[in-house]
């Protein structure tokens, strides 16, 4: 079982399906203090809970993440949820990686739901 950190931009509509849909262990960063911290803070606190970040921010959030990579920094994942993925999707999608991934799957990774881009 994986343990998630939600990103303060991602949707709410998203994480409520996501905890009402199953028992996982998901926070959302302004519930932990992290309401807007930086991009490497958020990543760092994540590295140290041991915490997958989904998150919408494709552009900073992702180069601060594969930085932390090349540093050899601890980096639990990433999961980038397009704001136009739809909420049904998202939901399914973190519900089948919660199930059947384990923390090393996706360790030092960056994930991408939704649609693949034309």
């Amino acid at each position: 079982m994986l343990r998630f950190l939600a990103d303060e931009n991602l949707n709410r509509n998203m994480i409520r399906g996501i905890v009402r849909a199953a028992e996982i262990d998901i926070v959302r960063a302004q519930d932990v203090g992290l309401a807007a911290s930086d991009d490497p803070t958020i990543l760092e606190w994540a590295a140290a809970q041991d915490r997958v970040v989904v998150s919408h921010d494709v552009t900073t959030l992702v180069q601060f993440a594969w930085q932390r990579v090349a540093a050899e920094l601890p980096m639990p994942g990433l999961i980038v949820v397009p704001p136009s993925c739809a909420i049904a999707q998202v939901i399914s999608e973190i519900l089948l990686i919660d199930r059947v991934c384990n923390p090393d799957d996706i360790a030092r990774q960056i994930w991408y739901l939704g649609p693949a881009e034309k």
